[in-house]
């Protein structure tokens, strides 16, 4: 599969992951009063398990070891959550950024650092199989 059109349909794809996101953030953060931080990490970690399952089966058509590949993904985010916490706190929590606003900064980065590391890292060759 042509690599462009792959992003392309990690990125519609990601979006459903971004409306978990967002939505659960938005539960969360309005309806249930918690601690900003705290709603931005259980959304992303919703937002994670269901982005890796759709983009295994539908982008990357991997029949890799499923939990040697969600080992892999665990790492990632072992770095780039607490980048983004950090990110979120600083930015919505300290310097009063709009809450939504942080967030989608976060899903940009995340989108484009989490698509490189699965395709080169995870799958590598791996991918279109079937």
């Amino acid at each position: 599969m042509n690599e462009y059109l792959r992003f392309f349909k990690y990125t519609l794809l990601s979006a459903s992951a971004g409306l978990i996101e967002m939505g659960s953030f938005a539960l969360f953060n309005e309806l249930f009063h918690w601690h900003y931080w705290v709603s931005y990490f259980i959304a992303l970690v919703l937002s994670v398990i269901w982005n890796f399952t759709i983009n295994r089966r539908f982008t990357f058509k991997s029949t890799v070891n499923v939990p040697k590949a969600m080992l892999k993904v665990f790492g990632y985010y072992c770095v780039f959550t607490p980048v983004s916490l950090w990110l979120e706190n600083e930015l919505a929590g300290n310097m009063w950024w709009n809450e939504y606003l942080v967030t989608f900064i976060n899903l940009f980065f995340n989108l484009a650092t989490e698509y490189t590391f699965q395709r080169l890292v995870v799958y590598g060759k791996n991918v279109d199989q079937k």
